[in-house]
């Protein structure tokens, strides 16, 4: 049994939990908030008790998805984890999916722990669950008001890999090398993973990197092969850091509007299809893979729950309205953008456009990345553009700058009435792609779950 504290805090949050839930609500945050309010130990009494241990999934872009992909792989293997699903991910969130999943009396229901870690919390979480399993997607420059530069980013991951009890395993992108330095000076074992595909690359020209010189040395890095940012086959011609062999890594990569496929190199041989188009999918499941190869689990068994996999809520996921197909897309910085855009540039056709641009809090306040953002490859492409959000003015003027025509582009205030404007405008058999940042994508999908087209983002 917990202590008594711990156990009058967690007897708290479960009847705030209760209290939520039977109000529709989806209890994904406040019971968390109360019980570490009440005694800031109970989720780690409780992550104590799972006997499979925990892993925890940080990065700036990927995690949600890397997470849900390793949460379907740990389940084929055996497992039956807690997992903060419906992605809330500081340490409130953290906290209470373990409640919820916990008995009465704190004993856990689950025997293992997949967490998704926003990249500010992930110090705190770290020390508060102990994973076993840390792993790290990537590292871009992301609301800059929230989480400071990419350095002090990076260093808060150096310090959440060092509170890693000894026998914990660091999984990495070998190909991103802020990432991969994080494991320079690690004690335990590290897993990189990574594309040896030398024909896979930026469909977008890179004209904005985060990250131009050695994180070592400072001294300028050379690129043999860019896939996006700095994110590719690089070293440094001063200190010699560079691009290591990954452990995992994905060999014969195709992708397209259909999925992407890649064969696993380094003697795996295990083919992986994944029912997500765009190269950075690829980057999410060689992540999932190499976390699952930390865990013991074989490469052709991860390969298979992948196979099946279905994207979380704005994460390429699609929402049938009235014969159209809406497909929401999270963006939420440049490397995101630019990401999602040579996905959509990668299928024939034209591209109709519902964009939000919001600024709250969980979004960052400045907006300025959106003037980074590749706007000018996708613009020739777009048939016309709905915008809207709280600063929908900002973003038609940035589609104007890019070559948008006006006659284009509409803007509507409103989430409700900028899905009808969509509906009112395409056709039945259309695919309308939503690009939306974190809380435009929330509100959105309300909406769409309000008229009916959509399920709660938590009840999925």
């Amino acid at each position: 049994m917990l202590p008594a504290r711990s156990l009058a805090a967690l007897i708290a949050a479960k009847l705030t939990r209760a209290a939520l839930r039977l109000t529709g609500r989806g209890a994904t945050t406040l019971p968390g908030l109360a019980a570490l309010s009440l005694d800031p130990a109970v989720a780690a009494h409780i992550a104590a008790r799972l006997p499979k241990g925990v892993v925890v999934v940080s990065g700036t872009n990927g995690k949600t998805t890397t997470s849900r992909m390793l949460a379907d792989v740990v389940r084929l293997s055996g497992w039956h984890p807690v997992h903060n699903r419906a992605g809330s991910n500081l340490a409130r969130g953290v906290a209470a999916a373990l409640v919820a999943d916990a008995t009465w009396i704190g004993e856990p229901r689950a025997d293992g722990a997949i967490f998704e870690v926003d990249e500010a919390s992930i110090v705190t979480v770290a020390r508060l669950v102990r994973p076993r399993v840390l792993v790290i997607t990537n590292l871009f420059r992301d609301q800059l008001d929230r989480y400071g530069e990419l350095d002090t980013v990076a260093r808060r991951m150096r310090d959440a890999a060092a509170a890693l009890p000894v026998q914990a395993t660091l999984v990495l992108n070998a190909d991103d090398p802020i990432v991969n330095l994080i494991g320079d000076n690690f004690a335990g074992k590290v897993i990189r993973f990574g594309i040896d595909d030398a024909t896979v690359h930026g469909a977008l020209a890179q004209n904005v990197s985060d990250l131009t010189h050695c994180p070592r040395c400072r001294a300028r890095l050379r690129y043999d092969r860019v896939v996006l940012g700095h994110v590719g086959d690089y070293r440094c011609p001063n200190c010699g850091f560079a691009r290591p062999h990954p452990e995992v890594a994905a060999t014969q990569v195709e992708s397209d509007a259909e999925g992407t496929r890649f064969v696993l190199g380094a003697g795996e041989g295990a083919a992986v299809r994944v029912p997500l188009p765009g190269v950075y999918n690829a980057y999410n499941a060689l992540a999932a893979i190499a976390a699952g190869h930390a865990l013991g689990i074989e490469a052709t068994t991860a390969a298979r729950a992948i196979g099946s996999f279905r994207p979380a809520f704005g994460r390429l996921e699609l929402v049938e309205a009235e014969g159209r197909r809406l497909r929401l897309v999270l963006v939420k910085n440049p490397a995101g953008f630019n990401a999602a855009a040579a996905t959509l540039l990668s299928r024939v056709g034209s591209v109709r456009l519902l964009t939000a641009l919001n600024d709250l809090d969980a979004d960052g306040r400045d907006v300025s990345w959106i003037w980074d953002a590749d706007f000018e490859a996708l613009a020739p492409r777009i048939e016309w553009a709905v915008v809207t959000g709280l600063r929908s003015r900002d973003l038609a003027l940035r589609l104007k700058y890019a070559g948008l025509k006006p006659d284009r582009t509409y803007v509507v205030d409103g989430w409700d009435d900028a899905v009808r404007d969509v509906l009112r405008r395409s056709r039945p058999g259309d695919e309308i792609d939503v690009l939306a940042t974190y809380t435009a994508t929330l509100a959105l999908r309300r909406t769409l779950s309000r008229m009916g087209y959509a399920k709660e983002f938590w009840q999925d």
